[in-house]
């Protein structure tokens, strides 16, 4: 078994902050557009995607707030967003988006369950190759919703029937 052998004549004592995960950021941005009420995430890590990310949401309509920079910030230090989806303006999510960030893609979801249709060009920005997002399109069809794939660079998915309003209904 490996292991880590430190020599010296002091004890290790202090903290060190660790920032929230980009994976669980990521979809609980995305879950934002679900709903009217103001989400508010604390500890966001201060990454690209997570920027890329704002983007994306604010083609929507989505406002994201971000407190500025105070005394005594310690810069490698997770952040507090306030996001708000309360009017959405726009169900299409562009390629110069989209295709810089895999992720980008699942807004399809939560746009489809609340304004019913939703445009979506097909992900990019993987470092480690193709992944693929089919998983993702027959969950959809499998809750009735129509999708289309147009020339593979871009999904337009309506609702056909009610299972998806089912599933994400207030009730």
């Amino acid at each position: 078994m490996d292991r880590i052998r430190i020599v010296g004549g002091q004890r290790l004592n202090g903290a060190i902050p660790i920032s929230g995960a980009k994976n669980a950021t990521l979809p609980l941005m995305i879950a934002s557009l679900l709903t009217e009420d103001t989400l508010i995430l604390d500890n966001v890590p201060r990454l690209a995607d997570v920027i890329q990310l704002q983007r994306i949401l604010g083609n929507h309509g989505v406002d994201v707030m971000i407190a500025g920079k105070r005394p005594g910030d310690d810069p490698n230090q997770g952040r507090t967003i306030h996001i708000s989806a309360k009017h959405i303006v726009d169900t299409t999510a562009p390629y110069d988006l989209v295709s810089k960030m895999r992720a980008s893609f699942w807004v399809v979801a939560p746009l489809l369950a609340r304004m019913g249709e939703a445009k979506v060009s097909m992900p990019g920005g993987c470092a480690i190759g193709t992944r693929p997002v089919d998983l993702l399109i027959l969950a959809l069809e499998k809750l009735g919703a129509e999708i289309e794939i147009e020339s593979g660079m871009s999904s337009h998915a309506r609702r056909k029937a009610c299972a998806v309003e089912k599933l994400f209904s207030r009730r």
